[in-house]
């Protein structure tokens, strides 16, 4: 019998708990939201309708999604739940974004929607087209190469008519995971062929110089991750592992001599004090925001976020560490951290190396990328300009995200296991 991921809505204790569980997060966000509006005195009133209504629609969404739509719920919950952190924290930070946010939510969830019911028509179409996915990552290079404008030193953004900017290399992550999942659906075909086993390789080096003639080094990172992961897990050669990763910090390092605002992030990381009142101030004011925070935060509403620049995209982290805490900054990695498992579950559920590779790719993406910005703000490693997803303010980075998060929900219907909860 074919079982499926969802909410058993003839299960009085599971359907208590899910409702009890929407309870929670409506009343975590009713508060936290009420605080951050009190504490902006420059909040417009289309904001804070604006604002509620995100709490109502993010309600109807945790309860029609799981009843409806095949596929394990838990994951919007999570990302409803993400969400809502960050709003708070964007409408404390910055009165001229809320609205922007919330309507990229909306945005967000219609796209969401969309895509969930398009990859379930076109997925088997979807899964030898590598030659395809590659193109498409390839074109959005190039348009950014060719439209694009350098915005903190890296040439990644195309302004669409004077109406909002788009990040192509958001979208270039959706293909890139789709070319990975293609190759491997047809390893054992490309590894008969002469240099074979080199296509998913020599695609990334590709893509690897197009990002450095954009002067981007964190999406960079993000792809060399995918590649080295699905090598490890797919073809198991250790030696050609291990030369990637030699290559990639023989990249970095060749990067930093000819890139001068790469060079200026290294030595930032290395010694931000040297110009604490330049280029180390960024670093800086997040370390005395996250050390100001402590364990349990300031409160919303009552430490200085607003001293870190930039702080709505790339520090986002560090304005919910100062103003709630280690402990939510403890909850927001638990979160991806559970992500990530119950992807790498369904992972393991697929016979199909297409189906496989993408659940788990879509994991590691959202885990890679709040790791490289935790380590960035903690001054663990350099800086790199990434977001984290569904938590950083960001058009792009959020219609990206749903797009994702859409295949993982549809696999998750796939995989004939029924959810427990």
């Amino acid at each position: 019998m074919n079982k499926i991921n969802r909410v058993n809505f003839n299960d009085t204790r599971r359907i208590s708990l899910h409702n009890k569980l929407i309870m929670l997060l409506f009343i975590f966000q009713f508060l936290g939201i009420s605080l951050a509006i009190i504490h902006n005195i420059k909040i417009q009133i289309s904001s804070i309708y604006l604002a509620y209504a995100f709490i109502v629609v993010t309600a109807i969404i945790n309860y029609t999604i799981p009843k409806f739509i095949n596929g394990d719920s838990t994951y919007i919950y999570l990302v409803n739940l993400l969400y809502s952190i960050s709003l708070i924290n964007i409408i404390r930070l910055d009165y001229t974004l809320i609205n922007k946010h919330i309507i990229w939510y909306f945005i967000g969830f219609f796209i969401f929607i969309l895509v969930r019911y398009f990859i379930k028509f076109f997925n088997k179409f979807l899964q030898d087209k590598f030659i395809l996915f590659f193109a498409i990552t390839f074109l959005t290079f190039i348009l950014t190469l060719v439209f694009g404008f350098s915005k903190y030193g890296a040439k990644n953004w195309i302004d669409v008519g004077g109406l909002f900017t788009l990040q192509l290399s958001e979208f270039a992550k959706i293909s890139y995971i789709f070319m990975i999942a293609a190759y491997y659906n047809n390893y054992e075909e490309y590894t008969s062929h002469k240099f074979g086993k080199y296509y998913l390789a020599g695609a990334s080096y590709v893509f690897a110089g197009l990002f450095f003639l954009q002067g981007e080094l964190g999406t960079a990172m993000v792809f060399f991750a995918l590649m080295l992961a699905s090598m490890l897990i797919f073809e198991k050669r250790f030696i050609f592992i291990v030369l990637n990763i030699v290559l990639a910090f023989l990249g970095v390092y060749l990067a930093s001599l000819v890139l001068s605002h790469i060079k200026v992030r290294i030595d930032i990381w290395l010694n931000p004090w040297e110009d604490f009142n330049g280029k180390g101030y960024q670093i800086i004011q997040s370390l005395y925001a996250i050390a100001n925070g402590g364990f349990f935060g300031t409160g919303i509403g009552l430490g200085s976020p607003g001293l870190v620049p930039v702080i709505q995209t790339d520090f986002i982290m560090a304005a919910i560490l100062e103003e709630m805490g280690l402990f939510m900054g403890f909850a927001i990695i638990l979160i991806f951290i559970l992500i990530f498992y119950k992807s790498m579950k369904v992972s393991l559920q697929f016979k199909s190396n297409y189906l496989s590779s993408l659940a788990l790719s879509i994991g590691l993406l959202f885990s890679i990328q709040t790791i490289i910005m935790l380590a960035g703000i903690l001054k663990l490693m350099p800086l790199t300009g990434i977001t984290t997803p569904f938590v950083s303010y960001g058009g792009s980075s959020t219609t990206s995200s749903f797009i994702l998060l859409a295949v993982l929900h549809y696999l998750t219907s796939k995989t004939g296991e029924e959810y427990e909860g």
